[in-house]
């Protein structure tokens, strides 16, 4: 197999991982960009990056390819159609940021309903008491989680233990997650209901734009709290920052390495909106764990029984 690692430098995986790449390919080649493919167009293997773009063009510049390996969760950038009419398996790799995801979203959440943060800037400026701005409790709140995949059922039981009422949506019933006193809703109807909404899904073809216009204008006027560590594109942007305007509910998020300037600049301007680095997923753990995974779906595809595939 020849493998060519689309938009990667090096660095991006530890010299044991590209070693174990090594192992698996007869040849493997780093290309920054598509415009430079050069004589690699005979590539069997197609490794690139969370946020890289595989349309129908590049893959018929690649008429031998056979495999693309995504380092990341979303797979949105790939034409997964086109490639499974040509018979090209595509893998992600799901599931290991779990507890990365799940916990920094009641870090966030907390810190907005306690103000953290700010009240220790207060005690550093000799503040000691801050009667002005009491805090609110997540505990006996209506918690809503939109996608029930790991990442939604590890925040739903975090909810759980946190003492709320927990109700899900997702493209398919979870009988598991009923029996533990998660409750399916409709999605307008969760929108509707939540004190907390928190937006646990993959980008794809099927889930781009699901928060559309309509449904933003169901979401509850009594500040709700709603948390997005999934990619953007989940969202009509226009009609979210029409409804932030009107400054009865709170938005965070955390995948802004993936927007544009200008769709930051004008998120920026709303004070109830907490725009965070792409953090969420970043722990040592979750590090190591994606690059296993990484090397590990494409010897699994070698084998005959490909890991995390997607089309």
């Amino acid at each position: 197999m020849k493998l060519v690692c689309l938009g990667f430098s090096g660095g991006e995986l530890e010299d044991n991982y590209w070693q174990e790449l090594d192992d698996l390919a007869d040849q493997r080649v780093l290309v920054a960009s598509e415009a430079e493919l050069g004589k690699n167009t005979n590539a069997d293997g197609l490794l690139v990056k969370l946020g890289a773009k595989v349309p129908k063009e590049l893959i018929d510049k690649l008429p031998n390819l056979k495999y693309i390996g995504m380092l990341g969760t979303g797979y949105g950038g790939i034409d997964t159609a086109y490639a499974t009419s040509k018979g090209i398996t595509v893998t992600n790799i799901a599931d290991y940021a779990t507890e990365g995801v799940a916990e920094f979203t009641f870090g966030i959440l907390i810190e907005w309903c306690r103000g953290v943060s700010r009240a220790l800037g207060l005690a550093w400026d000799g503040v000691y008491e801050d009667d002005h701005h009491p805090g609110m409790e997540i505990k006996g709140k209506r918690f809503g989680v939109i996608g029930l995949g790991n990442i939604g059922m590890r925040t739903a039981e975090l909810a759980q233990a946190f003492g709320c009422e927990v109700s899900y949506w997702s493209r398919t019933r979870k009988p598991e997650a009923e029996t533990k006193g998660i409750k399916y809703q409709g999605l307008d109807d969760l929108l509707a209901n939540s004190d907390i909404i928190t937006l646990n899904l993959a980008l794809n073809p099927e889930t781009e734009g699901i928060i559309n216009a309509d449904r933003i204008k169901k979401i509850k006027t009594n500040d709700t709290i709603f948390i997005n560590p999934s990619p953007m594109e989940l969202i009509d942007f226009k009609a979210l920052v029409t409804r932030l305007k009107q400054n009865d509910m709170v938005f965070m998020l955390d995948h802004s390495d993936e927007m544009t300037e200008e769709q930051l600049k004008e998120l920026k301007l709303i004070p109830r909106c907490k725009i965070y680095p792409a953090i969420g997923y970043t722990t040592r753990e979750a590090g190591q764990l994606k690059k296993r995974i990484y090397v590990d779906n494409l010897k699994n595809y070698l084998d005959g029984k490909p890991s995390n595939k997607v089309n």
